[in-house]
């Protein structure tokens, strides 16, 4: 049995959460970080060092970094949707993980967990701005990659398109200005309409 340890409301549990139940994989939860504590316990400590979540357990196993652990449970899965045998296809699909985590983890901190969790008065109105002009610029990579193709992963949805959807999720939920990206605003829609999508991600932000 799969034990993951994470709150449902952080970005990268989320990630989590979504794939386990695309998978059909039986796990159980722990109510780990923000509100709940736990990370900085030596319990948790001893699993994952960083005092971060998520992790995961798989019997005497223990991952951490939620994108390994996207990996990890694809494959361990062997669902070809979301691991292919194709080499090429997959790794096609993967690369979307590291590209949202290297792209898309700064600007992120910087518009939504301003606007989401700093009080109004304290908020930094011009760091706000330096991550939205960097999101549009990504949302114009992905947008040109869209209109070849219906998913990030492919033909298919697949592992590619969950990091970046918790990431629209936010974007697409905040009440701000945003430049038109139609294949964007295409795919996210297509996702909306998945139920683990609705179930996992799609709750309030804060």
């Amino acid at each position: 049995m799969i034990t993951l340890w994470g709150r449902d409301n952080s970005t990268n549990v989320k990630k989590v959460l979504w794939l386990l139940d695309e998978l059909k994989l039986p796990f159980q939860q722990i109510n780990a970080g923000g509100a709940f504590g736990k990370n900085h316990e030596p319990l948790y400590l001893s699993l994952n060092p960083n005092g971060l979540v998520p992790c995961i357990q798989d019997d005497d196993f223990v991952l951490w970094e939620s994108n390994a652990i996207l990996r990890y449970l694809a494959e361990r899965a062997g669902n070809e949707a979301f691991w292919p045998s194709d080499l090429r296809a997959r790794a096609s699909a993967d690369k979307w993980l590291d590209w949202t985590a290297n792209s898309l983890t700064i600007p992120f901190r910087q518009v939504f967990l301003t606007l989401v969790r700093v009080p109004e008065p304290e908020r930094d109105m011009n760091l706000v701005a330096t991550g939205m002009a960097a999101f549009e610029k990504h949302w114009t990579i992905v947008d040109k990659v869209l209109a070849k193709q219906e998913w990030l992963s492919g033909n298919h949805f697949g592992l590619g398109d969950i990091p970046l959807a918790i990431y629209a999720y936010a974007w697409y939920g905040l009440n701000i200005e945003r430049q038109a990206h139609p294949n964007v605003e295409r795919w996210y829609k297509q996702i909306t309409q998945r139920p683990d999508f609705q179930k996992r991600v799609m709750i309030p932000l804060t």
